[in-house]
């Protein structure tokens, strides 16, 4: 998927670039050399209405005033390969009736998305037996092998596994965590505590907003006030679950362990936190040491923000 944003300032076309040829066939294509599928992010031309619900208005930037016919003609111009979102097949048949858009451009897209289609073996046996899927959803193999990725995903970012036979926990389900000790209400009554964090973000109101994290990755101050006072009150492991980047700074030095985490089981992240199994896993990005920081950073530039918390790769070690 290209963009619905216009790269303004670039030299290239001041378009979205969905309907962007400097983009799509220029640079994607010509310079990088990509001859895969290039499917446009959805509804970029027409909008969507999902009844009940909300409309989606068209996000055609930079081609507003043109028509839906000859935004698609600008599209398949571009080199997209497939409209994202979009159901009615008229709008490419109106485009090669009119002699807009000659058969061999759709014929050169067809031939690229077929192709993918054949690589996956789609077409050699389209057939699936329903009885084989209760034999492999959810086999041991399978189910060993998933939690053997969890846990080399874990992050040691900072610290010493904690240890103690009181425990108190959050975020973790009291029946695993009572396999590892004694589970007490109160942090003030705990030799350790293990707390499961979710990276911060900010709720949306719209339609599709709501679903996708965003906004500030700095903690709200009083969860940072909450989490400080807990470490000082017992030594603690915080795992951060790291769906996002986030910003540790406030709590990080008073954590007795910090650990990143990408959706492990709560067993798995007990035997990291207590000591009792490795956490070989590596940053897949920077955490930032504050939203300034952040904002300040150059958004087409990676690994822009300034004196990171700890480094994409961390630790380096590894």
């Amino acid at each position: 998927m290209p963009a619905y944003a216009i790269p303004s300032g670039t030299g290239l076309s001041e378009v979205g670039a969905n309907f962007n040829r400097d983009v799509i066939t220029g640079l994607l294509r010509g310079r990088y050399g990509f001859d895969g599928v290039v499917c446009t992010d959805f509804n970029a031309i027409t909008g969507n209405d999902i009844p009940g619900i909300t409309t989606l208005p068209p996000r055609h930037w930079g081609v507003e005033e043109l028509s839906v016919a000859e935004q698609v003609v600008l599209t398949l111009d571009a080199g997209a390969d497939q409209l994202g979102g979009e159901t009615d097949p008229e709008l490419i048949l109106t485009a090669v009736r009119s002699g807009a858009v000659g058969e061999a451009r759709v014929d050169e897209s067809a031939r690229r998305i077929l192709r993918d289609k054949f690589r996956l073996g789609l077409f050699d046996d389209p057939y699936v037996d329903p009885d084989a899927a209760t034999e492999r959803v959810g086999a041991p193999a399978g189910v060993e092998l998933g939690r053997r990725v969890q846990q080399r995903s874990l992050v040691h970012l900072a610290g010493q596994p904690v240890a103690g036979q009181r425990l108190y926990t959050e975020g973790i389900d009291p029946a695993v965590a009572a396999r590892y000790g004694t589970v007490v209400e109160r942090a003030e009554d705990a030799d350790a505590a293990i707390v499961r964090i979710a990276a911060p973000y900010e709720k949306r109101d719209g339609f599709m907003e709501q679903f996708f994290h965003s906004g500030s990755l700095e903690f709200p101050h009083e969860e940072s006030e909450r989490l400080r006072s807990l470490a000082a009150t017992v030594p603690t492991c915080f795992a951060v679950h790291l769906d996002r980047p986030a910003v540790l700074t406030p709590f990080a030095d008073h954590a007795a362990l910090l650990i990143g985490e990408f959706g492990a089981d709560d067993d798995l992240v007990l035997d990291a936190a207590l000591g009792k199994a490795a956490t070989p896993g590596s940053l897949p990005f920077d955490l930032p040491s504050s939203m300034a920081a952040v904002e300040a950073a150059r958004e087409d530039v990676p690994f822009d923000t300034h004196a990171p918390l700890f480094r994409c790769g961390h630790p380096t070690d590894r």
